[in-house]
């Protein structure tokens, strides 16, 4: 009897020490390597595999081919910007850039404006057709959220002007030591005293922006990535994903992603958002991309593991270079593995160019922010 207590006793602490483990391993920020370099919680991304041989690959072969079918686009409804419906609405701009407004606020994802994601135009990746929405009829922005500092997400021109829209500059929300990257290259960019306008952000760190009605709360929260704009500072700067709850929605932009498990950890920590935006496209080739990309199959099982009642498809159909497949191969991909995981075609949709969509919460359990 005394064995078995024991026993269990000794149990009950290794279960203890486990539980304790498992939560503190991600709850605490990121971290760096002794470079000085931030680096992924389950996987190590701080130098690149065979990148010489890819591109090798893509000139021998010709990749990506050219697209087949244009990417859909549709006129911006511009008095719908500035009337916005439901709990919120959201603007596909192209790529990962989106307009996101809710509660009388104009947010900004990603914002990309350039005609090359590239640090070398003309040479690099090149936009595939215009803006889904013209930077002049762009909405005030009240803040931009910066996942990491790729050039297909951040683009320093558009940040620029940004920062210069009438009325004021807007919030910039970037991951740790991209506010750097702010002071250097945006002129008025303020990362201290009373009224900053650039917010550098750690994972699991999480800041309130006013709504017109009530408060929101800011989550950056870690995905597997890394960052670089140069040969010489990779992963010098944060990446990751951000996660906007509003008391009547709840919105997560996953930015760029692996299928790792800080996906396990986003869900059991916020899963059950209303509106999950998630990468779809540049995906191959998959010895190379994996690594740091999810394909249309990993992004239904990312959609699922928030446990996201509704999601829309980013980051395709814009960019033409990005990786191997062509810009029209992510939405026939992603439309057989939606068919072959029995997803109903209205809870995951890919949005045309331009297209505006307005969504409302519906209870559920997971409505409330889980701490």
């Amino acid at each position: 009897m005394l064995k078995q207590r024991s026993s269990e006793t000794l149990g009950l602490i290794f279960a203890c020490l486990f539980a304790a483990f498992s939560t503190s391993a991600w709850a605490s920020g990121s971290t760096k390597d002794v470079n000085g370099r931030f680096v992924n919680r389950y996987a190590d991304l701080s130098h690149s595999q065979n990148f010489l041989s890819w591109q090798w690959t893509r000139i021998v072969e010709g990749l990506p081919k050219p697209a087949k079918i244009p990417t859909p686009q549709m006129p911006v409804d511009e008095t719908r910007l500035k009337l916005p419906r439901g709990d919120a609405q959201v603007t596909w701009i192209g790529h990962s850039s989106l307009l996101y407004q809710i509660d009388g606020k104009n947010f900004l994802f990603d914002p990309v404006y350039a005609e090359y994601a590239s640090p070398v135009p003309p040479l690099g990746p090149k936009r595939a057709q215009p803006p889904g929405i013209p930077f002049e009829s762009l909405p005030h922005i009240d803040a931009v959220f910066i996942s990491h500092n790729h050039y297909d997400h951040l683009d320093l021109d558009t940040v620029r002007r940004l920062a210069q829209q009438p009325g004021g500059s807007p919030k910039f929300y970037v991951p740790l030591g991209l506010d750097a990257w702010f002071v250097d290259n945006v002129p008025g960019s303020r990362v201290a005293g009373d009224a900053p306008n650039v917010i550098a952000m750690d994972w699991d760190e999480s800041q309130t922006l006013p709504g017109k009605s009530q408060p929101m709360t800011i989550h950056f929260l870690a995905v597997q990535h890394w960052a670089a704009r140069s040969p010489f500072d990779r992963n010098k700067t944060l990446w990751g994903s951000w996660a906007i709850e509003h008391p009547r929605f709840r919105f997560w932009f996953a930015g760029d992603l692996a299928y790792s498990p800080d996906i396990d950890d986003i869900a059991r920590a916020y899963g059950g958002f209303d509106l999950a935006a998630i990468p779809i496209g540049v995906y191959e080739p998959r010895w190379f991309m994996k690594r740091a990309h999810v394909d249309p199959h990993e992004a239904i099982e990312v959609y699922k593991k928030v446990r996201a009642k509704k999601a829309l498809g980013i980051h395709w159909g814009t960019f033409d270079g990005l990786s191997d497949e062509s810009l029209d191969q992510p939405p026939e991909a992603f439309e057989h593995a939606r068919q072959a995981a029995h997803l109903p075609a209205e809870d995951f949709v890919l949005f045309r160019i331009g297209e505006t969509r307005s969504y409302n919460a519906t209870p559920s359990n997971d409505q409330a922010l889980k701490k």
